[in-house]
Parts: C-alpha cells; structure tokens; sequence
C-alpha cells in the first residue's frame, strides 16, 4: 500500500516547478519505464500493477492496485507501470558535431518527436531557450519512448549561447536557402523555432545562414509541423 503524503508528492509531480523542486520527475509505461531503469538515470521509486512483468535491473518494485496507480498517474487510462526518477545533471559541454537549438517550441509532442529524432540522427545535444516546454513533462516523456536517456538537454538563455559560439548557425525560415543544395559543414548549430512565430526576431540576428525546406506540392500550405521538419533538417545533415 502507498501511504498518502507518497502519492501526494508523485502526483506534485506533474508541475513543473514541483519537479524542480524535488528533483524528481514521472515516466509512465513499460517501454519506456524499462528504457529508463536500464539507463544511466538513479531511481527513486518504481511502481507496477504486476512487477514480476517488468523486465529491469532493479528489484525494489513496488506492487500498487490499479486504484492506487490511477491516483499517481497523469494518464486517464494508465497502463500499470511508473516509474519516478531523480533529475540528472546534466553536461554543459557540447559534445556532438551539431547541436540542435529549439527557440520556444512549446507543445510536448512536438519536443518529445524531436528528441527521438536526435537520438535516431546521433545528435546528442539539444539547447532550448528558456520558454521551450520542459523536457520532463509527462506528454514529452512519453514521447521520446526512452530517447530522454541518450539526449543532453540543455536550457540556456540562447542569445548568450549563440553569441559565444564559433561555428556556424543554421536557422530555419520560410525565405531561405534550399537545405537539399546547401553545402552543409561537419558542425554546426540548427536553429528551429517556434510553432506558430518560427525563429524569435533576436535569435535570427544571430544566424549565420538561412535555411528552407523546398516545396514540391501544388497546394501552398503555411509551414510543416516543426517535428517533421526537424526530421528533414537532420536528414540533410546526415546526408
């Protein structure tokens, strides 16, 4: 049985600032419970309906009710399995060849796909500015399918990050430079912005180059989501 000020404090968790606070957040779900155990990232407490199958390196599990599991979870219809975690510290070194800055993404699902995606590109890396949607919400964690362990996160104030930096940057805009005959250097910094505004007034001031994905479709739509652009954009680099 869960005692209550427990499951107070794991449902807290759904806050940010609660998160901070404590130094802990929630992933929900097998795979990525199982992804996230098997990590480098230091548990704090598991919870499962049936822990006997969970397939992790850990034994302390505690066994809860599905009514005692509901009252944790963020999810309406929760699947068996949470796990809490303490938040890692993370690196403020920079140690892949590109980086990939967010300025201002702001839904979960958005952020979540694209640190999938670095974790599939090899980009280990990832600067988002101050406002960009906090990593370890439930939506973005659930998102990411376990990537959250493989990719550095950083939140920094960008203009001071851009400013300092010695390699060249990318940013994303609809009036740029086709990304598909881009010579594109070793290394170097993609900037993607915001879901509805793109790349912040400031931020594009410190752009060295401009970039677009081309359009080949007859009917003239506003932009792609900025997951899906993010996967071209990766692409390229890879290419």
């Amino acid at each position: 049985m869960v005692v209550k000020s427990e499951l107070k404090l794991i449902k807290s968790l759904q806050q940010k600032k609660c998160r901070n606070e404590h130094g802990l957040f929630v992933v929900e779900g097998k795979k990525t419970v199982e992804e996230v155990v098997n990590s480098s990232m230091k548990v704090y407490k598991l919870f499962a309906v049936d822990p006997s199958d969970l397939e992790v390196n850990y034994n302390d599990v505690v066994k809860v009710s599905s009514k005692e599991l509901s009252q944790m979870s963020s999810l309406k219809n929760p699947n068996g399995y949470l796990g809490v975690f303490h938040i890692p510290n993370k690196s403020n070194k920079i140690l892949s060849d590109w980086t990939l800055v967010l300025d201002g993404v702001q839904d979960p699902g958005n952020l979540g796909t694209i640190i999938r995606l670095c974790d599939w590109f090899g980009i280990s890396d990832i600067v988002c500015s101050l406002d960009t949607v906090d990593c370890y919400n439930a939506k973005v964690l659930q998102a990411t399918m376990g990537s959250i362990t493989r990719v550095n996160i950083q939140y920094l104030d960008l203009i001071e990050f851009l400013k300092a930096t010695k390699i060249p940057v990318y940013g994303t805009f609809m009036n740029g430079v086709s990304v598909t005959t881009s010579k594109l250097p070793k290394k170097g910094i993609m900037i993607m912005g915001n879901e509805g505004k793109g790349v912040s007034g400031a931020v594009a001031k410190l752009c060295t180059d401009r970039l677009a994905i081309p359009q080949f479709g007859g009917v003239t739509t506003e932009s792609l989501n900025v997951a899906s652009a993010t996967a071209i954009l990766l692409h390229e680099i890879r290419r």
